[in-house]
């Protein structure tokens, strides 16, 4: 099924689509590292050719930036002696809110191919704020939005440059997950008390608000470091692979999340994996990620702060859609159009109308909302 965005905010929808795509592409290829010659990369493999290994990103630099020299108010009030479990789970999770640069290393570790040549280093970083949505004693979400200044070739400052990034809800002894199954295809899965009992579950939304995967786990804050890590997750291909590879169909793998006294570490261990319907037939390798937050100061995140401030509601819309098709449906899949369209770029260009008040009708938004899940999105019960 085809349709037509009106005619009024067309045209700044599709502005929007291809200043998102510039953007994407400029994330990903965020490397300051990538362009210095003092960039190191020491856990790699020591006898491949240092050119072939070198890692990927591109070689724009970002504008100067001051790191937070003092611990933050979280990390105190996590050292407070005398609070509940859950009140200090709470805090972990609510410490991961604020500015900070971002940065992101993924390297192919290991191969389980007789043929396997290990992928090249990744390495990106970006400046974000992550904002509290949500505070409700059993349930937080954040809200991570990317708001970047680079610098020109001749040190003049460009930006600023804002992008929705990735979101993520965290609930206290939830019975219901989310899983990625493979293949474009999301499953509810029904946890028993035992496995949920004193658990919170970490569900990660991608730039569009659609799901990306879900797992439960435990903190523990074992010598005042407050960590949690998850269980076995399926997910998709991120967005830095899934341009360059199609030799595996989902990374399963774990998250562990770390509150610094300057802001987190997340790492990960995944493996790429052929398989479907959650079953693995295949491991084509290990992979591992070590991405920081680092709480920085004087960054300005107004551009940030306005763009929720205009675009607030309709994500709240866009969220409330698929709580429902979360709520009441088995399992879900997304897929591209038959004009080869995706929901990622449809719904971030429609969100873009929204931030530049070409569209504010509520019911519009509402009835633009509802096109593209009819378009993108399949339900089962």
């Amino acid at each position: 099924m085809r349709y037509e965005l009106n005619p009024k905010y067309k045209s700044v929808a599709l502005l929007g689509a291809a200043l998102l795509f510039f953007l994407v592409q400029s994330f990903q290829a965020f490397s300051e590292s990538a362009a210095s010659p003092s960039s190191r990369y020491t856990f790699s493999w020591p006898y491949a050719d240092a050119d072939e290994m070198k890692p990927r990103g591109g070689t724009t630099t970002g504008a100067p930036l001051s790191l937070a020299e003092s611990p933050t108010e979280s990390w105190t009030r996590l050292q407070e002696l005398g609070l509940s479990k859950k009140a200090r789970d709470r805090l972990a999770i609510l410490a991961m809110q604020g500015p900070y640069r971002a940065s992101f290393d993924f390297l192919e570790s290991v191969g389980y191919l007789d043929d396997h040549m290990p992928a090249r280093p990744y390495q990106s970083w970006g400046t974000e704020y992550v904002y509290v949505v949500f505070d409700e004693g059993d349930f937080i979400s954040l809200q991570h939005i990317l708001v970047m200044f680079m610098s020109g070739e001749n040190q003049e400052i460009q930006g600023p440059f804002v992008i929705k990034h990735w979101r993520q809800d965290w609930k206290f002894e939830n019975s219901r997950l989310i899983e990625y199954m493979g293949k474009g295809t999301w499953k509810a899965r029904q946890l028993n008390k035992s496995e949920f009992e004193g658990t919170w579950t970490q569900a990660v939304f991608q730039v569009d608000d659609s799901p990306r995967y879900e797992s439960f786990g435990r903190w523990d804050h074992e010598g005042g470091v407050s960590t949690w890590e998850s269980m076995k997750t399926w997910r998709p291909l991120p967005r830095r692979e899934f341009s360059v590879r199609s030799d595996y169909d989902a990374l399963v793998g774990t998250n562990r999340h770390t509150i610094t006294p300057n802001g987190w570490v997340h790492e990960e261990r995944n493996f790429k994996a052929k398989g479907r319907a959650g079953v693995v037939s295949k491991i084509i390798a290990q992979e591992l990620g070590f991405n920081r937050y680092e709480r920085i100061e004087d960054h300005d995140f107004s551009s940030g702060d306005k763009y929720w401030e205009n675009t607030g509601v309709f994500w709240g819309l866009v969220r409330e859609q698929w709580d429902e098709i979360s709520r009441e449906k088995e399992s879900f899949s997304i897929s591209r159009a038959e004009d080869d369209s995706s929901m990622l770029f449809s719904m971030m260009a429609l969100a873009n109308s929204v931030d530049s008040g070409a569209l504010s009708d509520e019911e519009e938004i509402k009835t633009e909302i509802n096109k593209r899940f009819k378009k993108y999105v399949k339900t089962f019960d």
